[in-house]
């Protein structure tokens, strides 16, 4: 291999150059302040959690297609449990808190 094609290579180098990028910022991270992230995440997390509490306060009174459409919903979003086993626990959820 010639120095150019050494040069080359490198340069395309994803890996080299997210160094030579933190390097010529002396060593500070170049990423978005992660504080601030992390705080838009909770944000959004209590947000969530506050919408999710409104909807299983008004559950019962919500039509059965609304309900079956959100159990769907809240389903499919089962990572990390297998999403047969997320129904279960939503639906024991759903029952014991049913008169709430």
């Amino acid at each position: 291999m010639t120095g150019n094609e050494s040069k080359a290579s490198t340069k395309d180098n994803p890996l080299v150059r997210a160094l030579s990028r933190w390097e010529w910022d002396g060593g500070r991270s170049i990423e978005p302040d992660w504080e601030k992230r992390t705080a838009l995440i909770q944000e959004e997390e209590h947000i969530l959690h506050c919408l999710g509490a409104a909807v299983i306060m008004r559950w019962n009174n919500l039509p059965m297609e609304v309900q079956r459409e959100l159990f769907a919903s809240a389903a499919s979003l089962s990572d990390p449990l297998p999403t047969a086993e997320l129904k279960e626990h939503i639906a024991r959820f759903l029952h014991s808190h049913k008169n709430v």
